[in-house]
């Protein structure tokens, strides 16, 4: 059965019309947009204790504190701690008793008339769900893409309504929550990037679980959490650093894919312009990686994360199926040297020209948006199971029609060969690791880096039995 869908105004009245709940309004960056909407719809005096926009950076640290960044996290979380307190301090003896408290609260950076670069924003709310219980709380940051200031501003108030909807609605089925963030918008209008849950209502909820949903639903193109299962935003880890990617279904994480790993960032870390500085190293998984016969699965996905959590590895969800919107996206937070670590196999997909047919430039359109800003791709040599050859740049054979392509790239050493790999790692793949753990043959134990090994050991991963 499909939901209907309220219009903003409805979904505002129907919240004005309780007035169980009541809570404050904290805006920075783009107008009061949330709080207009209930105000304009009526009876705002049953829903609204207090609307504020501390502007000026001098009122907002006077009341929030001082902060290096008014667009952060920080800002954000100190906004919500300051509004809900003081609503409880002054409001719980007089109504407590029969009042669910919410603070809601935006800081954003919209375009202006002289900045058009991007906009993006930080959301939250803090709300009971019962008169004097704990709080629960939810935050994301969200992307704006709208052209114009205007639309933006109208933007982030429907946004706003939809997530003080779904906090008070529909916080029991999380899927639906997220659903309806889009609710009366498009995806081309708003992107949420990030989002992270806590408190009693969502003491059964798994962030990285939320994460994910985001990107199957559609409502952003990926997400990233650390090796301690930590929900962060994309900036938070890749602004201004040298990052270096490899790509796969890490089921389960074995022995190759940590060779590959450590073998491309030695030498990504040699590169002019990266030598000294910080490496961001991200295990990408995309979901037709996490799928399975058109599903993901829950579990297994975790499984798979807890193993590379263990290993010490961050991890992106993307749904970026081709490497050049893999660059696109990691180009929107760098200007630092990137890299790609992938198998000879992998390089040789790349090169087929059916995945490019819906681009009027076909592959070369592909490759130039791939290899801009001296992108390089790090390639582990393949054993080939038949012949023994080793396969590396030097002998991987492409179409007839793409060697001169091929030799240009390899010649200008945006394809490089990796070097000092373990040569006991070749004859390894994850298809036969995870077959040899389900039948129970102990060879895979060889195959796994030793962390792994006990992790599935103990937990029973991916079918394990003694």
């Amino acid at each position: 059965m499909v939901q209907e869908i309220l219009s903003t105004n409805k979904k505002a009245v129907q919240i004005n019309r309780d007035h169980a709940k009541y809570g404050t309004f904290a805006e920075i960056g783009a107008g009061q947009e949330v709080a207009r909407f209930f105000f304009k719809v009526g009876g705002a005096a049953g829903t609204i204790a207090k609307s504020i926009s501390a502007y000026d950076m001098t009122v907002s640290d006077a009341i929030y504190g001082s902060t290096a960044r008014y667009v952060s996290r920080q800002r954000l979380q100190s906004m919500l701690d300051c509004e809900f307190d003081l609503l409880r301090k002054r409001l719980d003896d007089s109504v407590g008793d029969k009042t669910t408290f919410f603070a809601f609260a935006n800081t954003v950076k919209a375009r202006s008339f002289l900045q058009t670069d991007e906009s993006y924003g930080w959301l939250g709310i803090r709300f009971q769900v019962s008169p004097r219980t704990e709080p629960s709380e939810i935050i994301m940051h969200i992307r704006m893409l709208d052209k114009s200031n205007l639309q933006q501003q109208e933007a982030l108030g429907v946004f706003g309504v939809n997530v003080i909807h779904g906090a008070f609605f529909l916080h029991q089925d999380m899927v639906a929550f997220l659903k309806s963030l889009l609710d009366n918008l498009t995806r081309k209008r708003v992107e949420v990037d990030m989002i992270k849950v806590s408190g009693p209502v969502f003491k059964n909820e798994d962030n990285r679980i939320m994460s994910l949903e985001l990107v199957r639903l559609g409502l952003a193109d990926s997400a990233i959490f650390t090796s301690e299962g930590d929900v962060v935003q994309p900036s938070e880890v890749l602004y201004k650093k040298a990052i270096l990617v490899e790509r796969g279904s890490f089921r389960p994480v074995t022995r190759v894919s940590l060779d590959i790993l450590d073998c491309a960032k030695t030498q990504f870390s040699q590169e002019v312009g990266v030598q000294g500085d910080e490496i961001t190293v991200l295990t990408e998984m995309t979901l037709r990686n996490l799928s399975q016969e058109g599903e993901i699965n829950h579990k297994d996905f975790l499984d798979r994360v807890d193993l590379l959590g263990a290993l010490g590895k961050t991890v992106l969800i993307s749904n970026y199926g081709r490497f050049y919107r893999l660059a696109a996206y990691l180009f929107r937070y760098t200007n630092k040297k990137i890299g790609l670590a992938m198998g000879a196999r992998t390089v040789k997909e790349i090169f087929k020209e059916k995945y490019y047919s819906d681009l009027e430039g076909g592959i070369l359109e592909s490759f130039g948006r791939l290899f801009k800003n001296d992108l390089k791709l790090y390639v582990y040599p393949q054993k080939d199971p038949k012949t023994g050859e080793l396969i590396t740049t030097e002998n991987l054979k492409v179409a007839s029609n793409l060697q001169h392509l091929y030799a240009h790239l390899l010649e200008n050493q945006y394809l490089l060969d990796l070097r000092a790999y373990d040569e006991s790692c070749l004859t390894i793949f994850a298809r036969d690791v995870l077959k040899k753990i389900q039948d129970a043959d102990p060879s895979w134990e060889t195959m796994v880096p030793a962390q792994a090994v006990a992790l599935i050991k103990t937990r029973g991963l991916f079918a394990y039995r003694a």
